[in-house]
């Protein structure tokens, strides 16, 4: 084969290795993206689907882009859809940050312990995903009700003297979004652990650094990246969660994900489901673009 042709050879192969991600990207994020934003920017109506189409054929046989912005301008002045987003923000920040303190001492044994042992504490980390998502959610309510094992156990140690309420408060969504979001920021951060060159450590000790202070100036800057993998990987997820705030959170827990299930399922309004969904998804797109851009900028330096 000659040089020329060679170089055209490994070009195609380069342009198909591209290809692959992108199109996957558009066809199973860009392009439902796309349909929802429509959907939002319908008008609803009564029958199947429940929105009218944004073009349509005026009585002179025109065809005309209707655009119905009124749903988002809904989220704006409403404060029940910004009490709900603001809410769910916030019980992802402290899910996350739940996570990361427990999280990172986990990855940090891991990494740390002998090379026989790290396979088996890993799969013990991922062994609660070889059930369904949804009975461990639902086994977190018999040990959580009143009757239940966690007020059965403080009962009989004498601990208190009535059942306490466990079930169905915040405390139990953050629960929940801890024990099952945890092994998402146990992975990426004993990623970055591992890699850790002991070297470095050592070279801190020798010139004269604590061990707690080795810690602060070698092995968290240099966890960052895992850090910040872990907290993306819980946020993201647990702020459009469903589930776990409907059977954990009960009724009070209006989160974001509930009020889209409501919207959707309940009201039949597509248009403001669509919408709700566009601005959550806006929501956390924009700060992980403009993270990722300074992560960018911060590598090139």
């Amino acid at each position: 084969m000659s040089a020329p042709a060679a170089v055209a050879s490994v070009r195609l192969v380069r342009l198909a290795v591209l290809v692959l991600p992108y199109a996957w990207l558009f066809l199973f994020f860009l392009l439902p993206f796309l349909i929802v934003a429509k959907i939002a920017l319908s008008e609803p109506a009564l029958g199947i689907p429940p929105y009218a189409p944004v073009l349509r054929w005026t009585e002179e046989k025109v065809l005309t882009l209707v655009l119905n912005l009124g749903n988002f301008a809904l989220l704006a002045e409403d404060r029940f859809y910004l009490e709900a987003y603001l809410r769910s923000l916030r019980v992802a920040a402290v899910s996350a940050l739940l996570c990361l303190l427990i999280g990172y001492p986990m990855a940090y044994a891991i990494a740390r312990a002998p090379e026989r042992r790290r396979h088996l504490l890993l799969v013990l980390v991922i062994l609660p995903f070889w059930t369904s998502f949804l009975l461990r959610v639902m086994a977190w309510i018999g040990i959580l009700q009143e009757q239940g094992v966690l007020n059965g156990l403080l009962l009989s140690l004498g601990l208190v003297r009535e059942p306490l309420r466990l079930l169905y408060t915040e405390g139990a969504v953050y629960l929940g979004i801890v024990y099952c979001y945890l092994p998402f920021m146990v992975l990426p951060l004993y990623a970055s652990l591992a890699k850790l060159d002991p070297v470095l450590l050592e070279a801190a000790a020798d010139l004269g650094a604590r061990p707690f202070r080795a810690f602060l100036t070698v092995t968290l800057p240099l966890s960052f990246p895992g850090i910040a993998a872990g907290v993306m990987l819980v946020f993201i997820p647990a702020v459009g969660e469903f589930v776990i705030p409907e059977l954990l959170g009960g009724p009070s827990a209006q989160l974001v994900g509930r009020v889209l299930w409501v919207e959707f399922f309940q009201n039949r309004d597509w248009p403001m489901a669509s919408a709700l969904a566009v601005a959550l998804l806006l929501l956390l797109v924009i700060p992980i673009a403009l993270f990722q851009h300074l992560a960018a900028q911060r590598a090139r330096r």
